[in-house]
């Protein structure tokens, strides 16, 4: 069997409510998910998910090659790109095709994937998180409410702008999870938009209402020694690990003993998950993936012994792509088909040329201007127009 060649697609998420963190909001209900088709000479085909824009940088390395060399290809396409460099997108298309030469190799052993990895349970914990910043309080608890009639007990909440507006928000999810746990676990995640002193006056004080599990990317995804800083200063755990491409970029932040939680972003593909979760055991932590669309990093979760918890988004799929799994127990239970099980219907998604996802003017993945550079809550909100304005006028 040989890999011929590769189809790209982009369908749709539709979350039925606006999502967001600190840093911006999506300005509709929709986002746009890639999918990318992995073509082989016997008809076989392999899926992958996640930007893949800079895929014709590393296909050259697994093309002609039999998929079933799944780790040997991602170490191939590693050293395709040894010279200009592997971060950001480049890592991203390789993880797209490492997925699908996963996804293949376990649809050629006629087996779902967390079979072929080795996982004995398909049940995989998960904790509810709604990248819900943008909703008001009644509609936080509404959706909150769908993720424990699931049975979850566990939850993330999009916050760090403002102690007041964070800490009902936490109080209010973690009361409606006790019908699941005495004691829910309740976390916050501010996504890199403070500095190291802010975060330990904002968690200093919201300690002193909340038991807070973790706190999330507080600080720039490099700072090891404000993690550090933070971790001596408060009770709750420290969290990152989403947006690092690559194992030389958690060393830094591993050898500081900057983490509590090391967290793998689904996007970076499952050979990745695998490597960095071997290098966290080995330091004693506990690993924590942050989800995409499908969940397909759920598969190797039920193979790795240092597994905490995953992320669970939303309980429903994007629009064309049917998914063997449910969300029950407070988790994913994964099914029997073969592979990921995931199913692509083409006909209800659009065929184009491998792209980036086009580049935005504002929102979660734009960095604001003034991020971590605040002296109060919200004072940074002030439009640029009406700052130029007053300074004219003195």
């Amino acid at each position: 069997m040989k890999i011929t060649g590769y189809r790209s697609l982009v369908t749709m998420h539709n979350w039925e409510r606006r999502t967001g963190d600190a840093n911006g909001v999506m300005p509709g209900h929709q986002t746009p998910v890639h999918v990318l088709i992995l073509e082989t000479d016997e008809g076989i085909e392999g899926v992958g998910l996640g930007a893949h824009g800079d895929i014709d940088r590393v296909f050259g390395a697994v093309e002609g090659e039999d998929p079933r060399a799944v780790t040997a290809l991602y170490d191939r396409m590693l050293a395709r790109t040894f010279k200009v460099g592997h971060a950001g997108s480049v890592f991203g298309a390789i993880g797209a095709i490492d997925m699908a030469l996963w996804d293949l190799k376990a649809k050629l052993a006629d087996e779902p994937l967390w079979r072929t990895l080795g996982g004995r349970d398909r049940f995989v914990r998960g904790y509810a998180s709604g990248l819900e910043i943008a909703l008001d309080d009644t509609a936080l608890i509404d959706l909150y409410e769908r993720f424990a009639d699931r049975g979850f007990s566990s939850a993330k909440i999009k916050g760090g702008r403002d102690l007041d507006h964070d800490l009902p928000r936490l109080l209010g999810v973690r009361d409606i999870l006790r019908r699941n746990a005495p004691r829910p676990a309740m976390m916050l995640d501010v996504n890199e938009s403070w500095n190291r002193s802010q975060a330990i006056r904002y968690l200093t004080e919201l300690e002193t209402h909340l038991d807070l599990t973790w706190i999330e990317e507080p600080v720039r995804r490099w700072d090891a020694a404000g993690m550090r800083a933070i971790r001596n200063a408060v009770r709750a755990g420290v969290a990152s690990g989403e947006n690092l491409t690559g194992l030389e970029q958690f060393r830094p932040l591993l050898d500081a003993e900057a983490l509590d939680i090391v967290q793998v972003g689904n996007v970076w593909g499952i050979t990745n998950y695998l490597r960095v979760s071997a290098v966290a055991h080995s330091h004693d932590l506990p690993v924590s993936p942050v989800t995409y669309n499908c969940n397909p990093l759920a598969h190797a979760s039920t193979a790795i012994p240092n597994h905490l918890v995953s992320e669970v988004q939303d309980l429903s799929f994007p629009v064309g792509l049917s998914v063997d799994q449910e969300f029950a127990d407070g988790g994913i239970v994964l099914g029997d088909r073969p592979g990921l099980g995931i199913e692509v219907d083409e006909s209800h998604i659009r065929v184009v040329t491998a792209e980036n996802p086009a580049a935005v003017l504002t929102g979660p993945h734009v960095r604001p201007e003034r991020a971590g550079l605040r002296l109060v809550d919200r004072d940074d909100e002030r439009p640029v127009a009406d700052r130029d304005l007053a300074g004219a006028g003195r």
